[in-house]
């Protein structure tokens, strides 16, 4: 997405900007010359993570555009309305406003604690009303004002709330912002919308979640920016009120070569899709469909000696493979658990009826899967999801993530028969 310059002069406001999608879109209007507030709270360095407002302002500074650092929580009221009030002090008023700050625990019911309920539902859902809220008087006075939340398109399947509704119910709440808002603020002329990844993104935290493996099934933040930077230049009458995914955009504007943005160009379409985001097509999720499969022997049952609890869970599934099985899945795993029980195991899931055994896989895994023995437990049991366990860093993938995310299904299938 080349950049016009419609942007030169325009400020900027946007929440959750000093690292990660926030960051790229803040150095995208940049480079038109616009006045981008970095409202964060990352003040000083994070142990973990990358960047701070004050190296993102520096950034914004480098790429042509002029900057103010704010430490804000969009909890507090209060610091939200001084940002708000320092931003007009210092640029004149509000163009537009990106709610892209956001908390995210992919836990069940049982597994949420209220006070990380309470940080999802206060900065996503919450955080994005205030701000919206505060920043609306300066944005009624924009020539072309634009309001865009960084939150999926409200897809009411049940799948997506059984696996984290706490999680999901707070960031439906900044997509329910766009759908009530781009109504409400229609006569005024500010467009509301929402803006959603089709893959997984390749941020700070989800390095540190999956490591250099998990980036290679993601894309780059620069797609979203580029989506957001092509929203942000439409009449703000013409354009509201939508519920954009990023390569939709982008394929509007006339770039269809997405390889560009793949974090592993020899990669590129073999990507994480997002959360939120159901398959389109076999290619969506690299599912290999095989017709007319001949039927296979099932493997010996005594194929390895059953030792230990993790020794009768894999004795198990070995006796619940079968030829179709192995070709819904196609992909080879290595376990490699730790802990009490530690030992290395495979599941080929790729030729004739499938088979497990004890050591290294007899062919190259397509994914290596690293967890301790009482995570392993919990999810062969269906009490802890493999995207789950991923996220919150209790399971490590090596190798392809999209294929590893298939164990979710696998799990499902297993569960009744173990």
């Amino acid at each position: 997405m080349i950049n016009t310059g419609k942007l030169a002069g325009q400020t900027l406001f946007i929440t959750g900007a000093s690292r990660g999608i926030g960051k790229a879109i803040a150095l995208k209007a940049a480079q038109d010359g616009a006045n981008i507030v970095i409202a964060a709270k990352t003040s000083t360095p994070h142990p973990k993570l990358p960047g701070t407002i004050y190296t993102a302002a520096e950034e914004v500074e480098k790429a042509g555009g002029k900057s103010l650092a704010c430490v804000v929580d969009i909890r507090d009221e209060s610091q939200v309305r001084k940002a708000v009030e320092d931003t007009v002090k210092k640029f004149g008023g509000i163009d537009i406003l990106v709610n892209n700050a956001s908390a995210i625990s992919l836990t069940g019911t049982s597994e949420t604690d209220m006070k990380k309920y309470d940080l999802m539902q206060n900065i996503n859902a919450r955080g994005t009303f205030l701000v919206s809220k505060e920043c609306l008087p300066y944005l009624k006075k924009s020539k072309n004002a634009h309001i865009l939340n960084l939150s999926p398109p409200l897809n009411m399947k049940p799948h997506w709330f059984s696996n984290h509704v706490a999680y999901t119910m707070a960031k439906y709440g900044m997509s329910m912002c766009v759908l009530g808002m781009h109504e409400e603020f229609k006569s005024l002329g500010i467009a509301v919308n929402a803006l959603w990844p089709r893959t997984a993104i390749a941020t700070a935290a989800m390095q540190m979640l999956g490591g250099s493996e998990a980036a290679k099934q993601c894309r780059k933040p620069e797609i979203c920016a580029d989506a957001a930077y092509a929203i942000l230049t439409k009449d703000a009458k013409s354009v509201t009120g939508n519920f954009f995914m990023d390569d939709e955009v982008l394929h509007a504007e006339g770039i269809t070569d997405l390889v560009q943005y793949a974090v592993d160009p020899s990669n590129a379409n073999n990507l994480l899709l997002d959360a939120f985001i159901d398959p389109q097509s076999p290619s969506d999720t690299n599912i290999v469909f095989h017709k007319n499969i001949k039927s296979a022997e099932k493997p010996s049952q005594g194929s390895f000696e059953a030792v230990g609890e993790v020794g009768k869970l894999f004795k198990a599934i070995e006796g619940t493979l079968s030829p179709e099985v192995v070709s819904k899945t196609q992909a080879v795993f290595a376990f490699v658990v730790t802990g009490d029980e530690a030992g290395k195991w495979y599941i080929d899931l790729k030729t004739g009826a499938g088979a497990v055994g004890q050591g290294e896989p007899p062919s190259s895994p397509d994914a290596t899967l690293t967890m301790d023995t009482k995570n392993f437990f919990s999810l062969f049991s269906g009490k802890m999801k493999p995207a789950t366990a991923y996220m919150m860093g209790k399971l490590k993938v090596k190798g392809n993530l999209q294929q590893a995310m298939k164990l979710e299904k696998l799990m499902s299938s297993l569960k009744s028969k173990l």
